[in-house]
């Protein structure tokens, strides 16, 4: 897709019906002069700096932070697009708060819309759900819905916002790490590590499992245009859950990935590699290297990934956040869902658990099984203990039985839930296996 994106006006179909391969080729950025940004590093000088020659990369256990393989792991960097999981973690913490929700409308400024591709192509004037906006984040990386994002999140600033992140970065314990944007569009003071973006990609996993299915929607209908996910490990790593892809010409390919095979969750950080090529396969060695060993992932694996749309996560925190009605009926997102059977309203509540970890996995298990539906993981608060509720829903009658009668096999307690008396933050009488 050799046509600019960036020009006002364009058509909102131009920028967003593209492929996944348009999508990827459109990680690529040229202007390097931006506002109020800090000295760049002199990497020919130190060998040391964000386009030092080599690669950095880093492998860690989600559940104890256990660093499994690193190298080059706190060599600064820059980010690219990775910096969006900041943005993505206070805008979770902001739904968590209550202080905005999923269908909350955010202005799109005059600056938000004019920055560079990829974008959605957003009008000044314009607004965009909070939904709409992660979710083209966490698909094909669109820079105007993060920047817009970022101004709410900043109370209308975006500098104010990357103060923001930056001040959050510190307290996770991202010590190398300044944020300038809410994109990642480069800026020659916005550096961070792979040892860094490791621990924000914790967060994101430990602290906000709601929030998950954000990472694995592959396409999603954005005002009657298909938006496609850019990141290729969600269709070739079994197990994979997300994360983020990032590009620009000196941050090069870069990748953050988080895996669950066996109740482990592990993330990897992959930063300066010279080609998506290169950066798929070495994340692919490194995972499998943490797991143990090569699975490969089997077309039946594939086709049950592809209703990975957006309504599962406007189920999921419609039970887990303030309510709001919703802007699109339950009978449109049940029929955008690929493979959807037309009574998949049933539920497979697979238990409680003590670990996310467990509960992701047993979730995404079924939902393999059955071919169908979408995973839920919420938080419950039982007894003065966190625990994680699993299920599958948006499934056929028989598809739930299925579901059940395998889980049952597999040791687990599972229960159907019948239509319209499905509430995941409810429905917990139900419990795991405690693991």
């Amino acid at each position: 897709m050799k046509k600019s994106l960036a020009l006002a006006g364009l058509c909102l179909a131009a920028c967003v019906s593209i492929s996944p391969a348009q999508a990827r080729s459109e990680h690529h950025y040229r202007r390097l002069s931006h506002p109020a940004a800090a000295p760049a590093v002199d990497a020919a000088a130190t060998n040391f700096g964000p386009t030092a020659p080599g690669v950095s990369s880093i492998v860690i256990d989600a559940a104890s932070g256990q660093v499994i393989a690193s190298n080059g792991a706190d060599i600064p960097r820059y980010p690219a697009s990775l910096t969006k999981l900041m943005t993505l973690d206070l805008a979770f913490q902001a739904l968590r708060a209550g202080s905005m929700t999923l269908d909350t409308q955010i202005p799109v400024s005059y600056h938000a819309a004019a920055v560079e591709p990829v974008k959605l192509g957003l009008q000044p004037g314009s607004t965009i759900s909070v939904h709409d906006a992660i979710l083209a984040m966490t698909t094909m990386s669109a820079n105007d819905a993060a920047t817009a994002l970022g101004e709410y999140l900043g109370g209308g600033s975006e500098p104010r916002c990357a103060a923001l992140m930056t001040q959050r970065a510190h307290a996770l314990g991202m010590a190398q790490t300044q944020f300038y944007n809410a994109s990642g569009l480069p800026n020659p003071g916005q550096v961070t590590t792979a040892r860094d973006l490791a621990i924000l990609a914790r967060d994101i996993v430990v602290n906000f499992p709601e929030d998950q299915p954000f990472f694995e929607v592959q396409q999603f209908n954005f005002r009657g245009h298909q938006v496609y996910s850019n990141n290729q490990m969600l269709k070739s790593y079994a197990g994979a859950t997300g994360m983020k892809t990032g590009y620009t010409d000196l941050a090069r390919h870069n990748l953050v990935t988080s895996a669950s095979r066996d109740g482990r969750v592990l993330i990897g950080v992959e930063l300066h590699e010279p080609s998506w090529g290169d950066t798929y396969q070495q994340m692919t060695a490194l995972l499998d290297n943490g797991f143990g060993g090569h699975v490969p992932v089997t077309a039946a694996q594939i086709a049950s990934r592809q209703p990975a749309v957006a309504s599962p996560v406007q189920h999921l925190a419609a039970a887990t956040r303030p309510h709001v009605p919703a802007s699109r009926p339950a009978a449109a997102q049940l029929a955008s869902r690929a493979r959807q059977p037309a009574d998949g309203s049933w539920v497979a509540q697979l238990g409680l658990f003590s670990r996310v970890s467990k509960a992701r996995i047993e979730a995404i298990a079924a939902r393999q099984i059955s071919g169908a539906g979408f995973t839920r993981i919420a938080r419950v608060e039982r007894h003065g203990k966190t625990l994680w509720n699993a299920q599958v829903a948006g499934l056929s009658l028989a598809a739930a039985h299925e579901a059940c009668d395998a889980m049952v096999a597999r040791g687990n307690s599972c229960r159907i839930i019948e239509p319209r008396t499905d509430h995941l933050a409810m429905e917990t009488t139900n419990t795991g296996d405690g693991t």
